[in-house]
């Protein structure tokens, strides 16, 4: 039988690297491996060549070990890995998936927005962080309560732009990253009542949000926090594909992997908390990741396939950081969790060949 083709959505930059290898942070022979679980056939895609109503698409396909690009039917069914910024972008998908079934549609949701999401629960809210929109008011109003503040960029990636401010005795210290020379290098500046020219410059001419910073347990005297996948697979249900927990370099607040963060198992990190048990807090980490994006797919159609950063205080109980739409997923292979790894690409092929089966039950 001939196995059907499962679209995969992706960048140009990383669609125009597929003939060499070089597709930055997706590992295609793992789509490949886990579609054949299945009975399909991914094939390689950009939104440019996608038409709504076009039998046919441009594709890249791997056919003797070697990625051609041909064109195939198109898919009815197209996994979105592609990170798109514009409305009309937006508006094209959407006119896609009144053809075709797209999971994770969009992936792009403000910060705010999926805070607020979740705040409108209120089994939720003690989970979260005390959240403000990044203005100057806002943020002097949040000084006088909070011994430290994050500021961060509305939308971004790998915690790029985040700023903290930290009460330091009868003043207050600013650390942020600049790029000098090509390099990230980090800054701090102390100052006592008048804001610092620089940071009131961000705040008017940038989307920011002020948070509270989160109680987090440390590793080494460094804060971390967890990466969690959750995704839907072959049954159509929401699952923990797995977890890894990111720890800040020394002196840094950041855990993000590309900003140098160090990846380790749970039960790792734990080992310094002999009163917290490792499956305990495992077990209720996944409770509340699924009850997150069970309260997050009420509102964000097609939602499919993503990852949570989830923190933990003193008591093992998980605090909520953000969500990321678009996974990417290495932390497992950083962590040396390989089945952990391959069940991120695998499981969404699960979810293509559910939808395709109900597809075809529908009268």
């Amino acid at each position: 039988m001939k196995a059907s083709y499962v679209g995969i959505l992706l960048n140009q930059s990383m669609y125009r690297g597929i003939p060499k290898g070089r597709t930055q942070t997706e590992v295609l022979a793992f789509y490949e491996e886990g579609a054949r679980l299945y009975g399909l056939k991914p094939c390689y895609i950009r939104l440019a060549d996608l038409r709504p109503g076009h039998k046919t698409v441009l594709a890249y396909v791997k056919t003797c070990g070697v990625y051609r690009r041909v064109r195939v039917p198109t898919p009815r069914v197209i996994h979105n890995r592609a990170l798109l910024f514009s409305s009309r972008s937006k508006k094209k998908l959407n006119l896609l998936a009144k053809k075709y079934i797209v999971f994770n549609r969009w992936n792009r949701y403000s910060k705010p927005y999926i805070h607020s999401l979740l705040w409108a629960d209120p089994n939720l809210r003690s989970h979260l962080a005390q959240t403000m929109s990044g203005t100057v008011e806002n943020l002097r109003q949040m000084m006088k309560k909070n011994h430290a503040l994050f500021i961060k960029p509305d939308s971004g990636s790998i915690g790029v732009g985040i700023m903290r401010l930290a009460r330091m005795g009868n003043g207050f210290k600013l650390s942020y990253a600049v790029l000098e020379n090509g390099r990230k290098r980090w800054r701090h500046t102390f100052f006592t009542k008048s804001l610092p020219a620089h940071l009131s410059k961000k705040l008017r001419t940038r989307s920011f949000h002020i948070q509270e910073e989160l109680p987090l347990l440390t590793y080494r005297g460094n804060p971390f926090d967890l990466r969690v996948t959750v995704q839907k697979g072959a049954t159509g249900e929401w699952q923990v594909t797995g977890m890894a927990g990111k720890v800040a370099p020394t002196g840094k607040f950041l855990s993000n992997v590309g900003q140098g963060g160090k990846v380790y198992r749970l039960h790792i990190l734990l080992a310094e908390y002999p009163d917290l048990q490792a499956d305990v807090v495992e077990s209720e980490v996944k409770t509340f990741a699924l009850r997150v994006v069970r309260r997050l797919e009420a509102s964000l159609p097609g939602l499919a396939d993503v990852g949570l950063d989830i923190g933990l205080n003193r008591q093992g109980v998980p605090l909520f950081i953000e969500c990321n739409g678009r996974d990417q997923r290495y932390a497992y292979r950083e962590a040396q969790m390989p089945k952990e790894w391959k069940a991120t690409y695998s499981n969404p092929m699960g979810y293509a060949r559910y939808l395709l089966d109900r597809g075809k039950k529908k009268p």
